[in-house]
């Protein structure tokens, strides 16, 4: 590990004498990966330099308890050096996710879809319940969240919800969300205390950037106005500003109904599909892609499940990479980092392996 770090500070030193070059903003494109790269190994420095200090006072402490007497004394020292020893395995963990190098898509935007699979209104309520979590997490990470679509469920929960995710390694972070995640817990409405499964499907979809080629012709699009309604008479509109538009090419079909302006329903719904369209376009270009939409998907079906969410036991497992955690309570929360980035770094093992 310290032979590669070394290499990588070489290269920030270099990443930098490249973005002193007076030209550097000619090419936009490059000068935003050489940013993007300079903040990932400039993050590298700082915890290995963080390592270094702990590292160094750990070995001066650990001299001078061997030749302390005073028992209160040995007793504080101890104690620092328990906590010096805390700081290194974080660090070292931190550190181990940095060597992840960054992927020009790291930052980009992304939209994700959940939608109740099987379990009724279990799955409906869990949706919502993910929905929160997620926009927790974003809150944690500093990242901005939009609504793009949603079609609520009778008991309050979801059947679909759709939004936009922005920030710094929202990509990089999310990605691996895509799936089905099964949820076992006993519903408010059980009176024998069964603990009932559902599951739900995620799917996580680039946003397109003005780099990629996705051309919308108007004449591929029928695009129909229609009223919109809610679950129990929610926010329901007097005007026909709720929009559907399929692309005929495809068939791929997007609506949108959350804004009362017809117009801003018609750009929402522009968007997912753009984003739905260039998802197709790369799965069609690199077939070994790991965000193919339908495998991501699945059927909803609680056997081809990647997360198990199970509330008795406080327990969450994700079946990818082997991981239980007896903390849901906090995972629900937001506090996800447990889980992301150890499948940033195993997906990233088996990258180098294959």
């Amino acid at each position: 590990m310290d032979a590669k770090v070394q290499q990588l500070l070489k290269r920030l030193q270099e990443v930098e004498d490249l973005l002193g070059q007076p030209d550097i903003f000619s090419d936009q494109k490059a000068y935003r990966q050489l940013t993007q790269e300079h903040s990932q190994l400039s993050q590298l420095k700082e915890v290995w330099d963080k390592l270094a200090r702990a590292e160094k006072q750990l070995q001066e402490n650990k001299e001078l308890v061997s030749q302390e007497q005073d028992p209160e004394m040995v007793q504080l020292m101890r104690e620092e050096i328990a906590q010096l020893e805390k700081v290194q395995e974080e660090s070292r963990k931190q550190i181990e996710t940095l060597l992840v190098p960054p992927d020009p898509r790291d930052s980009r935007n992304i939209i994700m879809e959940l939608r109740a699979g099987t379990g009724g209104d279990e799955a409906a309520l869990f949706v919502a319940d993910c929905v929160r979590m997620y926009r927790n997490y974003a809150d944690i990470k500093g990242w901005r969240y939009e609504i793009l679509s949603t079609s609520a469920s009778e008991v309050g929960g979801y059947k679909e919800y759709i939004m936009s995710f922005a920030g710094q390694n929202v990509f990089r972070l999310m990605q691996y969300e895509a799936g089905t995640h099964r949820v076992q817990r006993v519903p408010e409405t059980e009176t024998q205390g069964r603990v009932h499964t559902s599951a739900i499907t995620i799917a996580v979809l680039l946003e397109p950037t003005e780099d990629d080629e996705i051309k919308i012709e108007e004449k591929d699009l029928r695009i129909e106005t229609y009223r919109a309604s809610g679950a129990g008479g929610q926010h329901v509109n007097t005007t026909d500003s709720a929009v559907r538009i399929v692309h005929l090419p495809t068939g791929t079909v997007v609506t949108c109904q959350d804004e009362r302006s017809q117009h801003k329903n018609r750009d929402k719904a522009m968007r997912l599909l753009s984003a739905r369209i260039a998802e197709e376009q790369r799965r069609k270009a690199q077939q070994e892609m790991s965000s193919i939409r339908s495998s991501q998907v699945g059927s909803g079906d609680r056997s081809e499940r990647i997360r198990t969410y199970n509330f008795p036991q406080n327990r969450i497992t994700d079946h990818r990479i082997d991981l239980t955690l007896y903390k849901l309570d906090r995972v629900m929360e937001g506090d996800l980092d447990d889980i992301t980035i150890p499948l940033v770094n195993h997906f990233y093992q088996e990258k180098l392996q294959s």
